[in-house]
């Protein structure tokens, strides 16, 4: 941390000097001493062929978002929006952010708030035509987060995905199944 805040420091005056670098380490100590984080969870398992699963269906998922918002906007009218409340699987605060993080990146879709407590995430999303599009966008966040989990989460958060149906939404009010609750045509 102090490293971090000392290249900070001689960054933000434009000059590396022996001045500035212990100044920077100076300062970088005091701060962490006045203003100690809490700990961070930092337990992440790099799962190779869970990474490249969620890397290639991220990818395609932003492609397909894009393709969706593209046709909202030049569409006749315009896209009727909805606020949704998913309550996500995995405990892991880690987890939630990151499967947050990976939510917001995706054209369409911003999240809004988390409420770390009970685990919900609420989303806006795009497109709220009618029931089954919303159970369309509750279904996507919950495989977003099934990626997310099997990609970086540990063995006790896979645990607790496949222990609340890890399915992509099998354990959300869904119709069950791998297929989700919402057929492509």
């Amino acid at each position: 941390m102090v490293l971090g805040l000392t290249v900070l420091w001689v960054l933000l005056w434009g000059t590396l000097t022996a001045a500035n670098v212990v100044t920077g380490v100076v300062v970088g100590v005091v701060v962490c001493v006045i203003f100690p984080l809490p700990p961070i969870e930092t337990q992440v398992r790099l799962r190779p062929v869970g990474i490249v699963r969620f890397t290639v269906r991220f990818v395609l998922d932003m492609a397909a978002s894009s393709w969706r918002l593209n046709r909202y906007i030049l569409g006749p009218r315009p896209p009727l929006c909805a606020v949704l409340a998913v309550r996500m699987r995995s405990p892991s605060d880690l987890m939630l952010t990151a499967t947050s993080v990976a939510v917001a990146a995706v054209p369409g879709s911003n999240v809004l708030d988390v409420h770390r407590a009970s685990g919900t995430m609420y989303v806006h999303v795009m497109g709220a035509e009618g029931e089954a599009e919303l159970e369309r966008a509750r279904y996507e966040v919950l495989r977003l987060e099934d990626r997310v989990v099997r990609a970086f989460g540990t063995r006790a958060d896979v645990a607790a995905l496949d222990a609340r149906g890890g399915n992509g939404g099998a354990a959300a009010g869904s119709s069950g199944g791998r297929g989700g609750p919402w057929k492509r045509p």
